[in-house]
């Protein structure tokens, strides 16, 4: 029995205070029943309930006033405080067929090559990738003639599963299955520790959804990501 079948799926609902609270810790910013990983890690913020206003009230003291972040999956209220701006729709699915694999061409990537890992997501737009974003887990890539072409690596950590995140290739060299390569390598080392991957994706990226699907990943549910800002 996996680590992740016995804590359960409930941890998925609120991945990021999971995390926060739990594996990653260590990178975290605590404030009573809110957190956020320090800034320069990843701009995700959890609260212990999104119906809790003690839990809003303690993450705007968290973040100050005036900032802006986005929550997953709080819903449509108001809170005292906060202004609520755009939603957009995304989608968690969860490993339930991966086949798994390492990859032998795949480089362990360190913080030498974040300069990098930042040029190749300004150019695909994989989501949030931050100087410090690779403390959060393994990241691997492939080379060609030298340049980073291609990469992947692990984000949130609630206990007994971890998301695959950052899953991008640069367009020129689209086409080759080098994300499909990167991700099962990835979850081949996630799976070694007894836990199971799991990602989110735009509702609109129907392509990227394919490809995992067709992979062995299945949706788990839909999420909305709202946007708020501190008054």
């Amino acid at each position: 029995m996996s680590i992740a079948e016995t804590v359960g799926r409930d941890v998925l609902d609120n991945p990021a205070w999971a995390s926060l609270n739990g594996p990653h810790a260590k990178l975290a910013e605590v404030r009573g029943r809110a957190a956020r990983y320090q800034p320069d890690v990843a701009p995700w913020h959890g609260l212990a309930d999104s119906r809790d206003p003690v839990a809003w009230a303690d993450l705007a003291a968290l973040i100050g006033p005036g900032a802006e972040i986005t929550l997953a999956g709080v819903g449509e209220a108001e809170h005292p405080g906060w202004e609520r701006g755009l939603a957009f729709e995304g989608v968690q699915l969860v490993d339930v067929a991966l086949r798994t694999e390492p990859d032998p061409e795949a480089l362990l990537l360190g913080p030498a090559d974040v300069p990098e890992m930042l040029d190749l997501v300004r150019r695909t737009e994989p989501g949030p990738f931050l100087p410090r974003t690779i403390e959060m887990g393994t990241y691997l890539g492939l080379r060609h003639g030298g340049r980073l072409v291609a990469m992947a690596g692990e984000r949130l950590h609630p206990p007994g599963w971890t998301e695959i995140s950052a899953v991008c290739t640069d367009p020129a060299f689209r086409g080759r299955g080098y994300a499909t390569r990167l991700v099962r390598a990835v979850a081949d080392g996630i799976h070694a520790r007894g836990e199971t991957p799991f990602l989110h994706a735009s509702a609109r990226n129907l392509s990227a959804i394919r490809l995992y699907e067709s992979i062995g990943f299945a949706l788990r549910m839909r999420v909305t990501f709202t946007a708020y800002r501190t008054t």
